[in-house]
């Protein structure tokens, strides 16, 4: 096998590496202290979790999604990554879905209150198989928790030492619109690897793309060749195939004024009537970050935590202030949500919160397409919008 010396394996350079090869692929991430986790099949849905081998992986697994509906299928080949994204994200190991941030306790004699500062932990995290979508979205939660003089430090430790091992999505779902949103499918950056899955009749292999040294590190030590133009070309293929397919598509229009001027657009009693609130769209958003704070002690009274926990702005509790709930309707509550996250985020954080995977279509129990519902300001506007 002509494999290729570490020293032509920098960031930009693009090799080979057969299908058989991945086993060692994984190991060699493993071999550098990392903890492998990656896409598994588990709860009737492809769910993110510890991965040793590629058998733990999703082989011949693919889903089908709509407004509503999430059913996995299994596929005529051995595809790895052959789905689009389940209802987990990544930001539940890089900002969990609960987090004890300090516990106090009485002295021995009853007497005194000693605080007991929650240790910062430093997982050294792997993740296998992040889609282009999901690279931008945990770019998005470093703008949210990292800049400033005070970065959340629970989630600049389980950021630091991150190794991102990206894969080129050839399979989209029926709810995906990354393309309008300029998020994928092929990831343009922030990954340490970038894996093209290629199925052609008896060949199949991953075009990988190196990022970082700390990618080509990894790469040294697993069997690999040269990728040649028609490798190339085979990769852009699958890509290309992906645009062709891609389920949905938000309208290529200035999403901020068009949002901020409709602020009163009768759409949104519309959606009030279909919205349950239940809350489902925020807790698979790879972006969206609200959490409560709750505080707990034991029947004794001797001991007492404070937790931080995912919360959403669909709850009514969310937005409740000394004189009331100050998003006491559903309408508002939706409005709320989908405002932020193409609208006001940008005022924020310099960006769209919102990066197309589509999850939110798929888990709203109802079905409520945030595309169409910008569709439908958009075709139909408040007359405040014409002087924006």
């Amino acid at each position: 096998m002509n494999v290729i010396v570490q020293s032509e394996l920098g960031p930009g350079a693009t090799v080979i590496v057969d299908r058989s090869a991945l086993d060692s692929l994984l190991a060699a991430i493993a071999a550098q202290g990392y903890h492998v986790v990656g896409p598994t099949v588990g709860d009737g849905a492809i769910v993110y979790g510890d991965v040793s081998s590629s058998a733990e992986l999703p082989v011949g697994w693919s889903d089908e999604q709509d407004g509503g509906t999430y059913r996995l299928r299994r596929r005529d080949d051995q595809a790895v990554f052959g789905y689009a994204v389940g209802p987990q994200s990544w930001k539940q190991f890089l900002h969990p879905p609960n987090l004890r941030l300090w516990r106090a306790r009485r002295g021995e004699d009853g007497t005194g209150l000693e605080i007991l500062e929650e240790p910062t932990p430093s997982p050294r995290y792997a993740f296998i198989g992040v889609r282009s979508c999901e690279l931008h979205a945990i770019a998005i939660q470093d703008q949210v928790f990292l800049p400033g003089a005070h970065p959340d430090r629970a989630y600049a430790a389980r950021r630091e030492d991150i190794l991102l091992v990206a894969v080129n999505c050839g399979e989209p779902g029926g709810t995906c619109f990354c393309v309008s949103m300029d998020t994928g499918p092929k990831a343009s950056s922030g990954y340490d690897l970038a894996l093209t899955e290629v199925l052609d009749g008896e060949r199949h292999h991953f075009v990988v793309e190196v990022g970082t040294d700390r990618g080509a590190l990894v790469l040294a030590d697993v069997p690999h060749r040269a990728a040649h133009d028609a490798d190339l070309a085979a990769a852009a293929e699958v890509t290309a195939g992906a645009v062709a397919r891609m389920g949905r598509e938000m309208p290529a229009v200035d999403l901020r004024a068009l949002l901020l001027a409709n602020y009163e657009h009768p759409r949104w009693d519309d959606v009030a009537e279909r919205c349950l609130t239940c809350g489902n769209c925020t807790m698979v958003c790879p972006t969206c970050f609200c959490t409560s704070v709750e505080d707990t002690a034991d029947l004794a009274g001797d001991e007492a935590e404070r937790w931080r926990r995912w919360d959403s702005c669909f709850s009514l509790s969310f937005s409740h202030l000394t004189g009331g709930d100050a998003r006491s309707s559903s309408r508002s509550r939706y409005r709320q949500w989908m405002t932020h996250k193409l609208a006001t985020w940008v005022d924020q954080f310099g960006t769209s919160g919102c990066v197309g995977c589509g999850r939110c279509i798929t888990w709203c129990p109802v079905g409520i397409d945030i595309t169409e519902e910008v569709s439908a300001i958009l075709s139909n506007p408040t007359p405040s919008a014409d002087a924006t």
